[in-house]
């Protein structure tokens, strides 16, 4: 969940246990639970910080993918950029 330093203060263990949790499920599973999470979250946010945060989401599946296909290359030799420039 957390990769380093800057972000360790987010592995809160509530949230590492929901996490490790939903790593069972099947993954229509856990795209069902994503999906159920949205509404809320779009009721949350305003519509601009609504539409970053979805757009982190693809980020993130991109570099995930990038780094598993180019492992030990580190983050200055990718593509796609991170949420640290």
């Amino acid at each position: 969940m957390t990769t380093s330093r800057e972000t360790d203060w987010m592995n809160h263990p509530a949230i590492r246990a929901l996490v490790d949790a939903a790593a069972r499920l099947t993954p229509e599973e856990r795209i069902t639970m994503v999906k159920g999470l949205i509404p809320a979250l779009a009721d949350a946010l305003p519509e601009e910080e609504f539409h970053e945060f979805i757009e982190e989401l693809r980020i993130k599946g991109e570099r995930y993918r990038e780094a598993k296909a180019h492992p030990g290359e580190g983050r200055a030799q990718r593509r796609t950029p991170g949420e640290r420039r």
